[in-house]
C-alpha cells in the first residue's frame, strides 16, 4: 500500500517548518553555551537572560515538533549551526542576528499556513513572532546600553 501524495504546498510549510524546528533547537545550545562562556562584568545579568530565553525556545520547538507531526510530516533532530563566542558583545549580536532570522521565517511560514487554511497555525505563529520580537527589541536594548 503507498501513501497518498502531500499536497506540494503542504509539504513545503512542514519543510519550512522544519527549518524552525532547527533554530529552535540550535537557540536552546546557542543560549546554554553562551550562560556558561560568559564572563566580564555584566556576567551575572548576561548569565541571567541567556538562561530565562531557554524555556521560550524549547517552547516554541515543542509547538513546531507537534504541528508537524499533526500536519502528517516528522520533526527534525538536526539542530541548526550554532555559533559560539568569547566576548559577552558578540554573543549579543549574535543572538540579535538570530532572533531577526527567525523573526523572517516565522512571518514566510505565518503566510504559508494561512494560504493553506491552516488558520490555527497561523495564530500559533503570530504568538511566536510576538515572543521573538520582544526578544530581539530586548537584544537591542541590551547593545544600545553596551560600552564598547
Amino acid at each position: 500500500m503507498t501513501e497518498p501524495k502531500m499536497d506540494p504546498k503542504k509539504k513545503e510549510l512542514i519543510d519550512g517548518l522544519n527549518e524552525d524546528l532547527s533554530w529552535e533547537y540550535a537557540a536552546v545550545m546557542t543560549y546554554r553555551s553562551y550562560a556558561s562562556l560568559v564572563q566580564g562584568p555584566y556576567r551575572q545579568e548576561l548569565r541571567q537572560f541567556f538562561e530565562g530565553e531557554i524555556p521560550d525556545e524549547l517552547a516554541h520547538a515543542q509547538m513546531l515538533a507537534d504541528k508537524i507531526v499533526a500536519l502528517g510530516g516528522m520533526p527534525s533532530v538536526k539542530p541548526a549551526p550554532v555559533k559560539l563566542f568569547s566576548e559577552a558583545k558578540a554573543m549579543l549580536q549574535n543572538a540579535l542576528e538570530d532572533e531577526r532570522s527567525t523573526l523572517a521565517r516565522y512571518i514566510k511560514r505565518r503566510r504559508q499556513a494561512e494560504d493553506l487554511g491552516e488558520y490555527g497555525l497561523a495564530v500559533e505563529l503570530d504568538t511566536l513572532i510576538a515572543d521573538e520580537s520582544k526578544h530581539a527589541d530586548e537584544l537591542q536594548l541590551m547593545l544600545g546600553r553596551w560600552d564598547d
